[in-house]
């Protein structure tokens, strides 16, 4: 497994795992601006703020290292990372305004420049720019796959809300949220790399399974985060906590501990999970009782149910590419 200890390591790292496609990515950021440009000055305005930093470009790289391993990258495999990349932007977007989020890695929210509404309105021109992208160049089988992760996307948020509001959550739910929630969109990335290269439906299949158990392992390596200790306070976290998400930790604890300590956690996160004392109390219960231990492993179960899928591929830069990439899922430290 990776180390990933610093900023220049990690950026070498992902440099490392880009060059199989690294003029793709290239070139995938002006195919991606012209796709959101907009003659209204306000949502130029609003569209250049969002793109002006660049990032690791992970959903695009998903996208570029799966079309070379299917056969090869095309002009459809560029729509594909644009399509995806425009659905993660709208979804952040609004994920920010259900939230009343001011802040988004570092810097402000489109709600907290523009407020609520514009807001909105800036993350559905996302999605319509996505759908017109693909109907203006036909690439019916690519809309499929992304409308289809759009609407498990939804589905998956929409469940949460409903579970989380009985704190009851079985372990099979919870992967069915994070499915939904995360894992359906890695997998839309690897389906459409692979739709987008001429694969057969046997090899979009096993691509989207692969990007659906790399999900997974990154949404269970996020749950952990919120038992690390933060480098600003020197304490867990315990953000999730606080907002009455249930993850694998917290759920495998629920389901090992006695009825007595079942209540109190319970309780706390139900009735006291502003209370910085109480809720470490049940990160340090969670610590004691395997529940970070059983996560890892979960996680780890996860990576190398995703790697045995490429194991069909001929060996080459790009399958070891993609063995780096989900190393790197599950090793990063944010």
């Amino acid at each position: 497994m990776l180390n990933l200890d610093n900023k220049e390591q990690k950026m070498s790292i992902i440099g490392d795992i880009q060059k199989p496609v690294k003029g793709h990515i290239d070139q995938f950021e002006v195919v991606f601006r012209d796709a959101i440009r907009s003659k209204v000055s306000l949502l130029d305005l609003i569209m250049r703020y969002l793109t002006r930093r660049k990032g690791k470009q992970i959903r695009p790289l998903f996208v570029f290292l799966s079309a070379e391993l299917s056969g090869g990258v095309t002009d459809s495999s560029h729509r594909a990372a644009a399509m995806i990349e425009l659905l993660h932007t709208a979804t952040l977007v609004h994920d920010d305004v259900v939230d009343d989020s001011n802040e988004r890695r570092g810097a402000f929210s489109i709600n907290a420049l523009w407020k609520n509404k514009i807001a909105v309105l800036a993350g559905d021109y996302l999605l319509s720019r996505g759908l017109l992208l693909a109907v203006e160049n036909k690439e019916f089988r690519l809309l499929q796959i992304v409308s289809a992760a759009t609407r498990e996307m939804s589905e998956g948020e929409l469940l949460q809300i409903e579970k989380a509001r009985r704190l009851d959550i079985k372990e099979e739910i919870y992967y069915e949220i994070i499915r939904k929630k995360t894992a359906v969109l890695i997998a839309a990335c690897c389906a459409a790399g692979a739709a987008s290269a001429g694969a057969s439906e046997e090899q979009i299949a096993n691509m989207f399974k692969f990007g659906e158990l790399v999900g997974m392992a990154f949404q269970v390596k996020d749950d952990l985060f919120d038992y690390h200790k933060s480098n600003l306070i020197g304490k867990p976290n315990g953000i999730d906590i606080r907002e009455q998400k249930m993850t694998l930790p917290l759920i495998f604890t629920l389901n090992n501990v006695d009825s007595s300590t079942k209540s109190k956690i319970i309780n706390t996160v139900k009735n006291h999970n502003k209370d910085r004392a109480r809720v470490d109390e049940v990160i340090e219960i969670v610590h004691k009782n395997g529940g970070l231990e059983y996560a890892h492993q979960r996680m780890i179960q996860f990576a190398s149910e995703a790697k045995t899928l490429l194991s069909q591929y001929q060996d080459s830069d790009v399958k070891n590419a993609l063995f780096s990439l989900v190393d790197y899922v599950i090793s990063r430290d944010k």
